[in-house]
């Protein structure tokens, strides 16, 4: 009994590293989707941090949709990407959870 419960608890650890991870991806994305919205300085070190991170996190999802003009490529790739991720993310956790 003592040895199912306590790796239940180990199991609802890791869930919420994977929540963690997942929420951090997520926004990572997201704030990349803003910062291409609103046209931020590029050359701006944070700026060009963000984007090359959410960049390398959207690279399957790159070309997935083609739309006229660069920003509605972005919001909607990325946007896409993000959503996956959730939905895998929060699956995974959920599962760990049972």
């Amino acid at each position: 009994m003592k040895a199912g419960r306590a790796a239940r608890k180990g199991l609802w650890g890791v869930a919420r590293i994977v929540s963690l991870i997942t929420a951090i991806v997520v926004g990572l994305i997201v704030i990349g989707i803003v910062l291409v919205l609103l046209e931020a300085n590029k050359s701006n070190d944070i700026v060009k941090a963000l984007l090359d991170a959410a960049e390398s996190l959207v690279g399957p999802f790159k070309d997935v949709f083609k739309p006229d003009g660069a920003k509605a490529k972005i919001a909607v790739n990325y946007g896409l990407a993000a959503v996956v991720y959730a939905i895998a993310g929060g699956l995974i956790a959920k599962l760990l959870r049972r």
